[in-house]
């Protein structure tokens, strides 16, 4: 009887340990590590306020410290339109704008009518003095009913500077 009893006990405690284990293993701490691409939209946020406030310097070093993130994760998850457009968005907030064209057109390749990448495209094309391109991309935004759009069109109007 005493056997059973300890028996029993041994394999409540064995059977509690292994279903503790197990649910520990997937519990909310590791599903709330970030991937690359998430961390870099969170630099790119930062970046976007600091520029915003004229702190050029630190915008650039997240900008920068983004685009690492975003070139790994474009390695381990490659042809995703929505990297593809944060990699020609802080390339191109680096000062690279042939590289960031590159990356929007490739974006562009999977998602023809990728929201972002047509807008920050459009703004590309007008900094480097290209408004036709440019119309072309407004062109394309102009049935998503879209903040984008609008913005695209004063960038293109000279009404309004990218804020980005």
């Amino acid at each position: 009887m005493l056997k059973n009893i300890l028996i029993t006990f041994f394999l409540t405690i064995l059977l509690s340990s292994n279903s503790y284990s197990a649910g520990s293993s997937n519990d909310d701490s590791s599903s709330k590590k970030k991937s690359n691409y998430d961390k870099a939209v969170t630099l790119i946020k930062s970046a976007k306020k600091y520029e915003k406030k004229g702190k050029t310097e630190k915008a650039s070093k997240r900008y920068l410290k983004a685009q690492k993130l975003l070139l790994k994760s474009n390695e381990s998850k490659p042809n995703s339109p929505d990297t593809l457009n944060y990699l020609g968005f802080t390339t191109r907030k680096l000062g690279d704008y042939e590289n960031g064209e590159k990356y929007y057109l490739q974006g562009l390749e999977l998602d023809p009518n990728h929201i972002g990448i047509n807008e920050y495209l459009g703004e590309l094309y007008v900094t480097t003095n290209r408004i036709d391109l440019a119309k072309k991309r407004l062109e394309i935004l102009k049935s998503c009913n879209c903040e984008e759009y609008n913005e695209l069109k004063e960038i293109i109007n000279g009404t309004k500077k990218s804020k980005y």
